[in-house]
């Protein structure tokens, strides 16, 4: 039997996954905040703010306020958070085998450069009274919160405004609709779009609105450790004043852990601007084989391995399976991560280190999309060739005007529904079978003229309008 190299001893490393390896550039920008180095970041950046609090509020009596200098100091230790940091950090942790407290050795040992003399004083409110799940809580919510706001929901947007104005573009561009994949009443192609972009604006604005809650309160969220040490400070409002100093909504009832709930929410409601986003990729598909588009844009030059012909709708696939991907990810985190054994158990912090994952799947997935709608061009031509090989769909105006005179009293109007039905259900009619029909009706001139004048493509209703209510 032939041995092979192992590919575990390449340098540089070789990724295990798809996000860090082949689809690096479209998730990059989330290793800044959903990263295993990111979560140490924010774990410093959650040790310094407490130190810096504690001691400009003195709410340990004796201990000084750090001077202007100091402060910018221990800020820069996170600014400045590089390699060096992260090499340092992991040989900590090596010795303690404990994260959070590798982090507060690694400030112990930045103080005493930046404040020697009162270093061992200064050092003692690092961590002070806090659990791992005091920092580990916070730096997750700063983390999505970041994650969130500033890569994934920017991309979101982007491609809905694409979605929009693609759908502003063919406001008036006839579509004959499709119903349990039947011909049904015409609509618009902007209409159809707008349709997907309103949904997707809707979760967007959910998503806007998220809550990022966070907790100091110590082991079993009673502030014991707190009061037995300074049983004078009025804690919760001092717990509630630096969550808040974070940016962060404060959670005031807890138990050891942060609930979590609030990420359940934000889970729940980007996995259903997923599922939307899916549906969109699954439409477009459709119209693709269809020829309602034609991809001419983008698309590189081959499309088949085997067959010159073919431009395979690729970016609408890539992004169903990775939106799929994301789904999963999301729904198994909202739902583990609401749940705790009594005060805690670690089942949390194995299932956060997903989130970015999660994200990272969304992210390839939006950007797969906005590749693939921009190598789109609409074929009206071939929209107006399916309206015309579908008059029957104008029984459904006829019947409705036969019912709207019937009502009032008008003579001959009687079973619409089944007379439409005679015509039209099973076998195909055109314009002249038609027109025939309605002036046989014994309509109202204006009705008559009305009815007669009508096509596949005018009968769509308010479709263009609607589309102005994208705003």
């Amino acid at each position: 039997m032939t041995t092979m190299a192992s590919l575990a001893d390449v340098t540089p490393p070789i990724a295990l996954g798809a996000l860090d390896g082949r689809y690096r550039k479209a998730v990059a920008p989330l290793v800044d905040h959903l990263s295993e180095a990111a979560l140490n970041r924010t774990r410093v950046h959650v040790e310094v703010e407490w130190l810096i609090h504690l001691t400009q509020h003195q709410v340990v009596p004796g201990v000084r306020r750090l001077t202007d200098d100091e402060v910018a100091r221990l800020r820069a230790v996170v600014t400045d958070f590089g390699a060096e940091d992260i090499a340092e950090l992991a040989e900590i942790e090596r010795e303690t085998v404990h994260d959070v407290k590798a982090v507060e050795y690694y400030l112990q040992r930045r103080v005493d450069r930046i404040a020697p003399g009162d270093a061992a004083q200064l050092k003692q409110l690092i961590h002070f009274c806090c659990t791992s799940e005091d920092i580990n809580n916070l730096s997750y919510a700063l983390m999505i919160q970041g994650a969130v706001r500033e890569v994934w929901l920017p991309k979101a947007r982007s491609v809905v405004d694409q979605l929009a104005e693609m759908a502003r573009a063919l406001r008036d561009v006839p579509l004959l609709a499709h119903t349990h994949g039947q011909p049904a009443t015409p609509t618009t192609m902007g209409k159809e779009i707008a349709v997907m972009a309103h949904r997707l604006g809707r979760q967007l604005r959910r998503i806007e609105g998220q809550e990022f809650l966070g907790k100091l309160n110590g082991a079993t969220g009673t502030y014991g450790a707190h009061l037995a040490a300074v049983p004078d400070a009025d804690w919760a409002a001092i717990s509630e004043a630096f969550v808040e100093g974070l940016g962060l909504t404060w959670n005031p009832l807890t138990t050891q852990i942060e609930s979590h709930d609030w990420q359940a929410e934000l889970y729940a409601d980007t996995a259903r601007f997923n599922r939307i986003l899916h549906n969109v990729c699954t439409d477009f598909w459709t119209y693709i084989s269809m020829g309602y588009y034609a991809q001419v844009r983008g698309q590189g030059t081959v499309g088949s391995s085997t067959m010159p012909h073919k431009v395979n709708p690729i970016r609408f696939e890539n992004a169903e399976a990775n939106l799929e991907v994301s789904c999963a990810l999301l729904d198994v985190l909202g739902y583990t991560l609401v749940q705790s054994r009594l005060q805690r158990d670690l089942t949390d912090s194995s299932m956060q280190r997903n989130v970015g994952t999660a994200y990272g799947h969304s992210m390839l997935a939006l950007d797969n999309v906005a590749r693939g709608l921009a190598g789109l061009d609409a074929v009206p031509a071939r929209m107006a060739a399916d309206l015309d090989g579908n008059w029957e769909v104008l029984g459904e105006p006829v019947q409705s005007a036969m019912r709207a005179l019937g009502a009032q009293g008008v003579a001959g109007m009687d079973n619409p529904y089944e007379r439409l039905k005679e015509l039209t259900r099973g076998r195909r009619i055109g314009q002249t079978e038609l027109v025939e029909f309605v002036r046989g009706l014994g309509l109202p001139t204006e009705v008559e003229e009305r009815l007669a004048a009508m096509t596949p493509q005018t009968y769509v209703g308010h479709a263009s309008e609607l589309v102005d209510r994208l705003g």
